[in-house]
């Protein structure tokens, strides 16, 4: 940019020195518009990011809320079910251990009973005096095979009835 003629100024056109200044303000000024351009811009994207990370927050923070609230209903869903299921268990417990009852019930029902005690004139015979016609009446219906009338899933018991007109004396 710098040519070979020199004046006696320093210079090498007269007032070529303004002009180098004119056009070393002008760059100046035209880099600075576009800085400041560049920085309005920059602030522009900032802000814009700093608007879009707010909504972001707003949008992430009720979801949040959202989820917070299925969780404690998740919650409340869970304690009552547990509830249920102890009960439901001790239902279970308290069945199971009646099964188990009824069963022995069965077995002991079909396993062979003791023979009914002997007639009344028997007992008289021995000079066994404290047993009553009742006490014999009932060993017998209590303990008589044909009393004993069950299914094999103890369905059906009927017991055989007798009354005292019944029983010659």
């Amino acid at each position: 940019m710098a040519s070979s003629c020199v004046t006696s100024s320093g210079s090498p056109h007269p007032g070529s020195h303004e002009v180098v200044v004119v056009v070393m303000d002008e760059r100046k000024r035209k880099r600075m518009q576009s800085n400041r351009e560049s920085a309005r811009r920059s602030r522009l994207r900032k802000q814009k990011h700093l608007d879009d990370l707010m909504n972001c927050i707003s949008l992430l923070s009720k979801e949040n809320s959202q989820v917070l609230t299925r969780i404690h209903l998740i919650k409340q869903q869970h304690l009552k079910l547990e509830a249920e299921n102890s009960v439901l268990r001790a239902q279970f417990i308290h069945l199971t251990k009646t099964l188990q009852s009824l069963k022995d019930i069965c077995i002991s029902s079909t396993t062979p009973r003791p023979p009914p005690p002997p007639p009344a004139a028997a007992t008289a015979c021995l000079g066994i005096s404290n047993f009553s016609m009742r006490d014999l009446v009932d060993g017998f219906l209590n303990h008589h095979p044909w009393n004993m009338m069950m299914g094999p899933n103890c369905q059906y018991h009927y017991p055989v009835m007798a009354s005292a007109e019944m029983l010659d004396y």
